[in-house]
């Protein structure tokens, strides 16, 4: 079979870079995204291939899928991470930004899957996995339309993983806290261990749940947040 590949929707920078990396000295080739162009610096530096566009553009999504599967015949792991929805007060939101916030975090997600898949399903299986927040268990009036969505989010993976785990593909989320990828040091005495996360952390975590390190998980959702949250 030859090398496994990893395909990261935002993996320029950030967590997406860092779990890049993580998969990249686990032996798997790459192909990334992201709306700049460090998925292209980042490809090269780690010998894979890169596309730069957006997640919430069907073509750009297409485009990805297309290249990975022209390079290396075979997509064995997909990574999501997309960017934040919008914020505000509950009910002060448009109309208009909720649906941007379901463009941004819940519609690529479904777009991929539907694209991926077939190709998974032809080669015998394979594993996805969807960066999405600590606040898809405890909503947060700080982050609404990403509380909504990224709920949605988990729970489209768990009806993915009951369809379609029988044929050894397996769906998850990841459900990071404050990581130094912001500048969200003011939040550290939120998590248990008094510190934000490293994104080399979170990278160890989505590199469990891409590769066969985690065989026997299915639909669930990781939370990777210090203890922050009391949702047992």
């Amino acid at each position: 079979m030859g090398e496994k590949t990893c395909m990261i929707i935002g993996g320029g920078r950030g967590m997406g870079a860092a779990i890049a990396r993580e998969m990249h000295a686990r032996g798997y080739r790459l192909a990334l995204m992201s709306p700049s162009t460090s998925c292209e610096a980042l490809a090269a530096e780690l010998g894979g291939v890169a596309h730069r566009g957006r997640a919430e553009l069907l073509e750009d999504l297409h485009a990805l899928i297309d290249l990975t599967l022209r390079t290396y015949g075979r997509i064995d792991a997909v990574l999501i991470h997309v960017g934040s929805p919008p914020k505000g007060d509950l009910l002060e939101i448009p109309l208009a930004e909720w649906d941007r916030g379901h463009a941004l975090v819940l519609r690529p997600v479904i777009e991929t899957v539907q694209r991926v898949v077939p190709e998974m399903e032809k080669q015998g299986g394979g594993s996805i996995v969807v960066i999405t927040s600590y606040s898809a268990m405890e909503p947060s009036l700080l982050f609404p339309t990403s509380s909504v969505y990224r709920v949605g989010v988990s729970a489209f993976s768990k009806l993915v993983s009951d369809r379609y785990g029988k044929a050894n593909i397996r769906m998850n989320c990841l459900l990071p806290g404050f990581t130094d990828s912001l500048d969200v040091g003011k939040h550290a005495d939120k998590a248990a261990l008094g510190r934000i996360a490293r994104v080399e952390e979170q990278a160890k975590a989505a590199a469990f749940l891409l590769t066969d390190d985690s065989s026997y998980v299915t639909g669930q959702s990781l939370r990777v947040d210090g203890g922050a949250t009391r949702h047992l």
